[in-house]
């Protein structure tokens, strides 16, 4: 006798997988049908955190359960696996927000891992936030960098918290974003993402790690990507942290539609399509140079467009 049901991916830990019925929290194994698995194209995983999936299990046999379907997916986070690798790593998928965490130093979050992260989450219609994390360790000269870095995201349109897992400082807004959602935390290593989590919610007991001095980089603590319920409510999204970010399935002449601030103005461009690099009576160049699009974005956009893995 076979029991059938959905429910979400909640764990990944190479080939096998946590389910559950979501919003019921009631975990159980499962395994992926071969089938699904050879269907793959370039993806590392078939199947990620987030995905419905309709699942099986052998009521005689006791057995764990089996993936036998994932449901088409409403958006997912994406990026390419190594450098130079055409392999592509799905993050998470079926996500209602991201929080990006970003550190001005310790370590110092580069602005091109930052533009392509909000490049892919844009080009799948995902909500984001950026979490500016470690305020406690800040003095003057970074605050200074912290506006800099505020200036820039602000002025592109988005919405940039500050935050400290150590004082507390803004945890209280952050846990009612999370309320009744699915939340993506993400960021490079290092950011003190786990040390947010635990933060947000101090029954969960994700893994924290330390800062190596030599490069001021975060070591690897998260080893698998997993789902937490947050006792205040809703559900967050656990990821390693990551090295690196190359833009995935993104054709160069959409590249410039998915930074909203050049989405703003480009209608006004003389000359359609216009890459924004050359033409004469283009607005992007325009806004630009008028400081309403800021120089740090515009490059971020050059690199893109002149190699996808240069900022990696």
């Amino acid at each position: 006798m076979e029991r059938h049901g959905i429910a979400t991916v909640v764990k990944h830990t190479g080939s096998h997988y946590l389910l559950s019925e979501l919003p019921k929290w009631d975990l159980f194994p499962a395994v992926i049908r071969g089938k699904i698995r050879l269907n793959t194209s370039t993806a590392t995983n078939p199947v990620a955190v987030g995905d419905i999936v309709d699942y099986s299990i052998d009521l005689d046999t006791d057995s764990m359960g089996t993936i036998d379907n994932i449901h088409a997916r409403r958006n997912y986070i994406i990026r390419k696996s190594t450098n130079l690798s055409r392999q592509t790593h799905i993050i998470a998928a079926n996500i209602d927000r991201v929080f990006l965490i970003v550190t001005i130093e310790f370590p110092e979050t580069k602005l091109a891992f930052v533009d392509r992260f909000l490049l892919t989450c844009e080009a799948y219609k995902i909500n984001t936030v950026i979490l500016i994390n470690k305020l406690d360790l800040y003095d003057d000269e970074y605050q200074r960098k912290m506006s800099d870095f505020e200036r820039i995201y602000r002025g592109a349109g988005y919405t940039i918290i500050e935050v400290s897992a150590l004082t507390g400082e803004n945890i209280g807004q952050l846990r009612e974003l999370c309320k009744d959602s699915i939340s993506l935390f993400s960021g490079v290593s290092g950011v003190g993402k786990s040390s947010l989590i635990k933060a947000l919610d101090p029954s969960l007991t994700p893994k924290i790690g330390e800062i190596s001095q030599a490069h001021l980089q975060g070591k690897h603590t998260t080893t698998f990507y997993e789902m937490h319920p947050l006792c205040s409510g809703g559900f967050i999204i656990d990821t390693p942290g990551i090295r690196g970010f190359g833009i995935v399935d993104i054709p160069s002449e959409e590249i410039s539609t998915y930074f909203p601030e050049m989405l703003r103005v480009m209608d006004n461009c003389r000359f359609k399509p216009c890459t924004h690099t050359h033409e004469p009576g283009c607005a992007v160049k325009q806004a630009v140079e008028d400081g309403k699009i800021s120089i740090e974005r515009y490059s971020s956009y050059l690199g893109m467009l002149e190699d996808e893995t240069k900022y990696r």
